[in-house]
């Protein structure tokens, strides 16, 4: 390829003209083919693309529940070890450079990125589902005070510590080798000590189609999710029927907004989404806390989050021992597949708004405020939920919050805002709910687009907009031909699939990590480092790391 830019290996990095120009070919052409291929092929035959999916999930759920199980609480581990270390003093960057972002910034993009639709779709839907069964309730205690609490924890379980240590260790190793160490800021460069100069061939291309296959197929889950919420409060208020031509429509009109904050970049349109994301939670979170039954909810907050740091390192280990048991595999495993699904694409985005902060700061920031925010915000709309339910003049059952879940999993939330009787302030909280979902929406889309064009432009802060419009409407794509094609269902395989490979990518990346740090702690010294040629990577970083070990 002409002019093309070569490191010393003779590995192309990126074109600078021609069709491919500011990206990676290979990885161009690749990540396109595996997303076009999958879309066609669902379009083609949506039944045999359903029962493909629906045996894919039957099998991941039955026959590696215990790999998902062990996997996350191996990196939930390494996270409190790192957190502990002699490492936690070391800092993604210079040794005199200050984070980019202030806290509260940091803060709303992480949780805009790592959480956003799927905390107002599960909030008050998954309690009320796990206060019915799920196999911690003692006998005796479903649809009771008692079951309420388990109910919570089960909730945390997949909500909390777990899945964000994901998303430390994916961000905590890009941020060190991009910030610290000059690397590119893909997923490749996390696995530099491990393999070399080869990263910039066929094994990194491999660790980053595994990177944009999850990205793609954990955000469409989320979009799914999100289109069917948005469609339930449409309906809600303006009688917009539900279905799934609605939610085609809705996905495709606010991928087209998602595309154009990609298109401005993190430090305008997902910057500004991500802050009006946290006011809007906080706006709402408050009049759920003010009009609901506040003393009940802010004891129910403090009661569960005690409740957890008992118990979730059982739970947390717990395998179904039930060959036949589908609870774990429709809930726990599906919930591990899907954070580690999103492990690329919001490890990538928190990385690049962290440099400059410790790994102490990072691993405390990243695994323990969102987890507590989520924690709160689960406790208050849940609380809220099951309050309705549990207080009923009928007894439990006889709410409406409790038939809306049956329903229809999108409509909770919209009932129990109306069950709530703010009067003439009820359409306008519904409102704000539904401009909540949509903001959530487009930057969980436009941060999964970044992500894809920073990986195939092999970590350009500025990847060319051609990609980014290309990618923001493809993700849209598949999530629309993932509804079409069994809905739920096929939401929830496509992120187990993905999740799966990208499990053992992660498992690469701690090693590297640790390689790397033992060598920059051993009085290497290692701090700013100039690029060599193309491969921004240096000679004496390779001697220190292959020394180190």
């Amino acid at each position: 390829m002409a002019n093309s830019k070569h490191s010393d290996t003779d590995y192309v990095i990126v074109a600078d003209q021609g069709l491919f120009r500011d990206v990676n070919p290979p990885m161009a052409m690749l990540s396109k083919f595996v997303i076009l291929a999958f879309v066609l092929f669902t379009i083609s035959d949506v039944e045999l693309a359903g029962s493909i999916f629906s045996g894919m999930q039957n099998w991941i759920q039955s026959t590696l529940d215990w790999f998902y199980i062990a996997s996350m609480c191996i990196f939930i581990l390494f996270i409190f070890w790192l957190m502990t270390s002699k490492y936690g003093n070391i800092r993604l960057g210079r040794k005199d450079e200050r984070p980019e972002f202030s806290y509260f910034s940091w803060f709303s993009m992480l949780f805009g990125a790592g959480m956003g639709i799927g905390l107002l779709f599960w909030s008050i839907a998954e309690p009320m589902y796990h206060i019915q069964s799920n196999p911690f309730l003692a006998e005796g205690t479903a649809n009771t005070m008692a079951g309420a609490y388990t109910a919570m924890q089960v909730t945390f379980l997949h909500w909390g510590l777990h899945g964000w240590a994901v998303y430390v260790i994916v961000g905590l190793a890009l941020a060190y080798f991009t910030f610290r160490h000059n690397l590119p800021l893909t997923i490749r460069s996390a696995l530099y000590p491990l393999f070399g100069d080869e990263i910039f061939g066929w094994r990194g291309h491999i660790a980053d189609i595994l990177a944009v296959f999850g990205t793609v197929f954990g955000v469409a889950t989320t979009l799914g999710l999100g289109a069917g919420q948005i469609n339930a409060g449409l309906n809600y208020l303006f009688d917009v029927p539900i279905g799934t031509t609605s939610q085609v429509w809705i996905i495709g009109v606010v991928s087209v907004v998602a595309t154009v904050s990609a298109v401005t970049g993190v430090g305008k349109g997902i910057k500004i989404l991500s802050e009006m994301n946290m006011w809007l939670s906080v706006i709402l979170i408050t009049v759920f806390l003010v009009a609901g039954p506040t003393v009940f909810l802010l004891g129910f907050f403090v009661t569960n989050v005690g409740e957890y740091v008992a118990n979730f390192i059982p739970m947390g280990f717990w395998v179904d021992p039930d060959p036949e048991g589908q609870w774990q595999g429709w809930w726990t495993v599906f919930y591990w597949g899907w954070w580690i699904a999103w492990a690329p694409f919001v490890g990538m985005f928190i990385a690049r708004v962290s440099r400059g902060r410790t790994i102490r700061e990072f691993c405390l920031g990243v695994l323990l405020v969102p987890t507590l925010v989520t924690f709160f915000w689960m406790s208050i709309f849940g609380g809220t939920g099951m309050y309705m339910e549990l207080f009923a003049d009928g007894g439990f059952g006889t709410g409406a919050v409790m038939n809306a879940v049956n329903e229809n999993i999108s409509k909770p939330l919209f009932v129990v805002i109306e069950q709530l009787d703010l009067g003439l302030l009820t359409n306008i909280v519904a409102l704000i709910s539904i401009v909540l979902i949509i903001t959530y929406f487009v930057t969980s889309s436009d941060s999964g687009t970044l992500v894809i064009t920073t990986l195939v432009s092999m970590g350009s802060n500025e990847p060319p907009h051609s990609y980014r419009i290309f990618w923001g409407m493809g993700q849209g794509a598949v999530a629309a031909v993932l509804l079409l094609a069994g809905g739920l269902k096929a939401l929830q395989t496509a992120s187990l699939a993905a999740g799966l490979p990208f499990a053992f990518i992660m498992f690469l990346m701690m090693w590297s990590l640790v390689k790397a740090l033992k060598a920059d702690h051993e009085d290497l010294h290692v701090t700013e480092l100039a690029p060599l040629k193309n491969t921004n990577r240096t000679d004496h970083y390779i001697s220190q790391v292959q020394n180190a070990s």
